[in-house]
């Protein structure tokens, strides 16, 4: 098989790791890519969101299956091109992509079929959102209805500071268009969780659990950023809370989209807060997890090709993933100042070092080659990510990585994973 994988962050890099692996596989392309990703596929130099060249590259190339990572070109109708022109796409289309492009739209479903979630409201006039903040009062979360890079949601802890996050949004226009609406909701507190589950729009296929840390800074501290680390399992979510998730949100989901005319195939995300042993759902994405791909990927035993073809198909009927009876954890190493402003191309110093370690793959995100050398060109520029036989074991290989990699003004959290330990 000829595969093609849309993206060129850690998420695809790890996409395009498992993928190789495959013994369907014959050629792993991947558009655009970057220096991870060219050691093990053929880097094509095509952005993400360029539909019309990536079909015209699937038709000329004759791919046979087209993975679709990030967000942007599954809310752009790629996979409604791609099904049109009859070609095989992993992901939903764009109706059904709209369960993460607006935020709206997915608390909408959630109400609709008694999905548990936190109460809202939807705006698109300012001063009625101002209006709305006090009467609630904090802490409170303001959330920009469309899409924002994961760096969209504000959790105010004051009524002055959710009106300020409004007037960002809805006035200032910091995340663009994705602020003509907001959506204010109640506070949630609790220990967060990511649950991901691979769908043909019918049939479902859970994946192990895992979790994010949003924060930029150690102990949850800091603004919200796409992801700086993330670990699998997750021992918050027990054997039991695990069918509960199934049964009370990812089935009334796809059930809901199915009944609703938009049927969702590829792979489902489910950001959860949990609290009492209960989950509540605090978002939908609509494609893997930015860092969670990395650790779940790593620990992913069985094949993954036949299972994104089924879902490419419409004919998932595979009832259980095999998974490595370890555990996986990813630090994300990001460019210094981020989620604000930051410098790039700096050299990356220590990749082949790490590369010769055992149980440790270094996942390119932000990285570009420059006179031969790697440099940081993005945000979050590496997810290091390690396995071993405990979180603990995954935590010290994934560090010992981390510590041989350098360029000036890389950062880190130096927690991730710690919420397990605590867990004992």
């Amino acid at each position: 098989m000829k595969i093609l994988v849309v993206g060129g962050g850690g998420r695809e890099h790890a996409l395009a790791w498992k993928i190789a692996q495959s013994p369907l596989v014959e050629t792993v392309f991947c558009a655009p890519g970057n220096p991870g990703i060219a050691h093990l596929a053929k880097c094509v130099d095509i952005a993400a969101d360029n539909i019309d060249a990536l079909l015209d590259f699937a038709r000329d190339e004759v791919i046979d299956l087209t993975v679709v990572g990030p967000e942007i070109p599954l809310t752009l109708g790629i996979v409604d091109r791609f099904q049109a022109a009859g070609l095989d796409i992993f992901g939903p289309n764009q109706a059904a992509a709209q369960i993460e492009g607006s935020k709206g739209f997915s608390k909408r479903l959630m109400e609709k079929y008694g999905i548990p979630t936190a109460a809202y409201a939807s705006f698109t006039d300012r001063d009625q959102a101002v209006a709305y903040i006090e009467e609630q009062g904090a802490p409170i979360v303001v959330k920009a209805d469309g899409l924002a890079a994961g760096k969209g949601v504000i959790v105010a802890t004051s009524v002055e500071q959710a009106i300020g996050a409004v007037d960002d949004i809805m006035l200032d226009k910091v995340f663009g268009a994705a602020g003509a609406s907001v959506v204010i909701e109640e506070f949630m507190d609790g220990e967060e969780a990511s649950f991901f589950a691979f769908t043909d729009g019918t049939n479902i296929l859970p994946l192990a659990s895992s979790q994010d840390h949003k924060r930029i800074f150690d102990n949850d501290e800091g603004p919200n950023t796409g992801g700086m680390g993330a670990y699998s399992p997750a021992p918050v979510v027990t054997d039991d809370l695990y069918g509960e998730i199934v049964e009370t949100i990812v089935k009334p989901t796809i059930a809901g989209m199915a009944k609703d005319g938009c049927p969702y195939s590829g792979i489902l995300y489910v950001g959860l807060m949990i609290k009492d042993g209960k989950p509540r759902v605090v978002e939908f994405n609509a494609r893997f997890g930015d860092p969670e791909a990395q650790p779940l990927l790593m620990r992913m035993k069985s094949d993954i090709v036949p299972v994104l073809q089924a879902c490419a198909r419409k004919e998932l009927r595979q009832e259980a993933i095999d998974w490595y009876d370890t555990a996986a954890v990813c630090v994300v190493m990001a460019s210094g100042g981020y989620p604000g402003s930051y410098d790039k191309g700096f050299e990356i110093t220590g990749l082949e070092d790490v590369m010769a370690m055992d149980d440790v793959v270094v996942f390119h995100a932000g990285t570009s080659l420059q006179d031969g050398r790697v440099v940081n060109a993005g945000c979050r520029v590496l997810g290091v990510t390690g396995m071993g036989e405990s979180v603990a074991a995954a935590i010290a290989k994934a560090y010992d990585g981390v510590a041989k990699i350098r360029w000036d003004g890389a950062q880190f959290r130096k927690d991730i994973g710690r919420k397990a330990l605590n867990r004992g």
